[in-house]
């Protein structure tokens, strides 16, 4: 007997955040915001990004970003990122939304690339650690 459950798409990256969508987080369908979605993929970024640049990061960019399945109330909410990129100051982050629903059903919702720069305490660019 085969087991196909390798053959399962499975997020992409590490977990940096989790949460339960909530109803005022729904829209007049019943749905989660995309915008709260948005916020989220922001911050589980700015988790991996301040991870690796030690300090202080601004969001710069969001590219490419794409919906791919709308979100229940009260499926729990997994953020995976993975470092894509590395410049003298800025960090590309791509960040994977999947969700869980009461089924145990597992679905990639979005993704979308973001865009980081590491900052001083005065707001300006800094260059991020190389090691």
């Amino acid at each position: 007997m085969t087991d196909h459950t390798d053959d399962a798409p499975q997020p992409i990256g590490t977990l940096a955040i989790q949460t339960i969508a909530m109803p005022q987080s729904a829209n007049w369908n019943g749905d989660i915001f995309g915008g709260w979605l948005v916020s989220q993929m922001d911050l589980a970024g700015a988790v991996t990004a301040r991870k690796k640049a030690r300090g202080r990061v601004a969001t710069v960019a969001i590219d490419s970003m794409a919906f791919l399945r709308p979100v229940p109330v009260g499926a729990v909410v997994s953020c995976y990122t993975q470092m894509q990129d590395i410049g003298r100051s800025s960090m590309q982050i791509l960040v994977e939304v999947w969700v869980r629903e009461d089924t145990g059903t597992l679905s990639k919702v979005t993704e979308g690339h973001f865009t980081f720069v590491a900052i001083d305490d005065t707001g300006r660019t800094r260059a991020v650690p190389r090691d």
